[in-house]
């Protein structure tokens, strides 16, 4: 794979039949493939569709587009991203080549641990109870583990028992233990939620209580994956601004993240922008890595960025980001979905913690674009003008009209539906 190149130049000016052709050629991918990623004519049938939720009546397209230049622990990347917004795989690609200027992302995760909750009302001395469980986790270990082969045979599996008392809450007490489960390539949920319940049993038994929920929780903070970025002030450099001008807004936008929520709320939303994308294409679970991601945002008690950007001695940008990566490559949408498995082979993925570990470069890469973009233009001029070209699509526009009152809105600073059915009429005429 070392000799792949994901520095496409002039990529974004092919239409889409030749994107999809340059990515076949640089990833091996077959025409079945294609097929997939091309979408097109229900690649998710509504037969299949209506096996995957309930009450279904359709499916629901969104683009799929493809972000270049990523080169992270020194191999190339194309990367899937299924998104709506303007601008997302635009500011991705960009970030990244100049990423790459510094040697491209380096990035690594942790063990795939969850945790699974069991929690435990009316009981009775507590403490005493927590420590009669501790006494018997092997017990329970080998309870949750029967549920599931399959997992254990890979290595992973129910590794710890946690005990964890609330003595107040609003309906009273309660004592919460955690199973502490190795997914493996797994999301995971489903198996941690049949452990749960295999021990709950067992676990009133112990304590005299009673069971109410046995769930995992989204808040996978020992399920980490951090990522690493180093950029040149010279890769910073553009329109008449200096490098250095550009790193000190970035420091400046970073600054005001990591200081109040407000801030690092949109801030970490730009890092998502990069994330969800790649969840999405791949048929994961985007709602579960939100929460998680927020959660993790505020484990301080104060909401903050997950990022953190710095000035190494050389004066060059270092951006890190380390969150956590609930992801799966087994199991779940990834196994039903052709776009999903495409979606897979063409990040060549061996792991679920290597899917981890391309999302948070992602984010990063998503996470500097942003920056970059607020600290040199204000992000409206190229916010504006795919905004421009999407409300001269809605007016009606096509083809080089689109482009043509797109142009002129932006020129006149009015970016409104009306304005654009008025051009529309005009060049009618």
């Amino acid at each position: 794979m070392g000799t792949k190149n994901s520095r496409l130049q002039g990529f974004y000016q092919l239409n889409p039949f030749e994107r999809l052709q340059m990515v076949k050629s640089f990833d091996g991918l077959v025409d079945e493939d294609l097929k997939a990623l091309h979408g097109g004519h229900g690649v998710l049938s509504i037969e299949r569709a209506d096996k995957m939720i309930e009450n279904v009546v359709g499916t629901y397209n969104l683009p799929l587009g493809i972000a270049t230049n990523f080169r992270i622990n020194g191999e190339d990347y194309l990367i899937p991203m299924v998104v709506e917004e303007p601008s997302i795989v635009a500011g991705a690609s960009y970030a990244a080549r100049m990423v790459r200027a510094g040697g491209g992302f380096s990035a690594d995760s942790t063990d795939p641990l969850m945790i699974g909750q069991v929690q435990l009302v009316h009981v009775a001395a507590p403490h005493s109870v927590r420590h009669d469980i501790l006494a018997r986790k092997q017990q329970i270990l080998d309870l949750a583990n029967a549920q599931s082969r399959s997992l254990i045979t890979l290595g992973g599996g129910a590794k710890d028992v946690e005990v964890h008392i609330f003595p107040t809450s609003p309906m009273g007490p309660m004592l919460v233990v955690h199973l502490v489960v190795d997914c493996r390539d797994a999301m995971g949920a489903n198996a941690i939620n049949s452990m749960c319940e295999a021990v709950a049993p067992l676990l009133e038994e112990i304590s005299g209580g009673r069971a109410y929920l046995r769930i995992l929780s989204n808040l996978s903070d020992r399920r980490l994956a951090r990522a690493r970025c180093v950029v040149p002030v010279s890769a910073l450099e553009r329109d008449g601004l200096s490098g250095e001008a550009v790193a000190e807004g970035i420091m400046w936008a970073y600054a005001f993240a990591a200081v109040d929520p407000y801030r690092a709320t949109t801030h970490n939303k730009g890092i998502m922008n990069g994330i969800d994308p790649v969840i999405v294409a791949t048929g994961n679970d985007w709602r579960a890595i939100e929460a998680g991601a927020h959660a993790y945002a505020s484990r301080s008690g104060t909401y903050t960025s997950l990022s953190t950007w710095e000035r190494d001695a050389d004066g060059n940008l270092v951006g890190t980001l380390e969150m956590p990566m609930a992801v799966g490559i087994v199991g779940g949408a990834t196994k039903v979905h052709p776009a999903a498995q495409t979606a897979l082979k063409l990040l060549h993925v061996t792991s679920a913690n290597h899917l981890a570990e391309i999302c948070v470069c992602a984010g990063l890469a998503s996470n500097l674009a942003a920056m970059r973009a607020l600290a040199t233009e204000g992000i409206q001029q190229g916010h504006m003008g795919l905004h421009a070209r999407q409300i001269a699509m809605a007016a009606g526009a096509h083809g080089h009209q689109v482009d043509e009152i797109a142009r002129r809105m932006v020129q006149e600073r009015n970016i409104k539906p009306a304005r654009a059915e008025e051009l529309v009429a005009e060049l009618h005429h």
